[in-house]
């Protein structure tokens, strides 16, 4: 398996199948995706891993905002995923390598906040800890027991709550 590496648009099509196969098509219908239409991810953060040139996980990051609820300033943020790994090779650290690249990179190119909305027992591992009720409004439902956040830079989340938006230069 090939080390982690930038994903290029030529790796679109590939990558939509991997998450079909992982997530089905209905995928398409997730809140997480209504902060995605229309907004291209932070091309520095996709990456994707290939075995024998096959096309075997992905992940990606794309730019989101925090608009307090007191209607102080919008805080910038990252909202991670998908990741996604070809099922019948879970279990033998493909995510682990995506997440730790993907994780080193935000943090290297000074992002200081990640959302997501996924499983505690699996990104706990990389850090991630689950928000306070109330903390994020998404433009959708979700399940607050699996909207996760984590810190790239220590106290950035202090007092940070509000509504997950599209950054307010990708607003329609």
């Amino acid at each position: 398996m090939s080390y982690p590496e930038l994903a290029t648009p030529a790796d679109t099509a590939d990558i939509e199948k991997l998450l079909d196969l992982s997530f089905g098509s209905d995928r398409l219908q997730k809140t997480t995706y209504r902060l995605r239409d229309g907004v291209p991810p932070v091309r520095e953060l996709c990456y994707v891993l290939r075995e024998d040139g096959v096309l075997r996980g992905s992940i990606a990051f794309w730019p989101i905002e925090i608009r307090r609820e007191d209607g102080g300033a919008r805080v910038p943020a990252l909202l991670l995923g998908p990741l996604a790994v070809d099922p019948r090779l879970r279990g033998q650290g493909l995510g682990l390598r995506l997440m730790t690249v993907g994780l080193d990179r935000a943090r290297e190119l000074g992002h200081e906040i990640v959302i997501l909305v996924g499983d505690l027992p699996y990104y706990g591992r990389f850090g991630f800890r689950r928000a306070a009720p109330g903390q994020f409004v998404f433009p959708g439902p979700v399940d607050e027991d699996r909207i996760l956040m984590q810190e790239l830079v220590p106290g950035a989340l202090e007092g940070v709550s509000g509504y997950v938006e599209k950054p307010a230069s990708a607003a329609s």
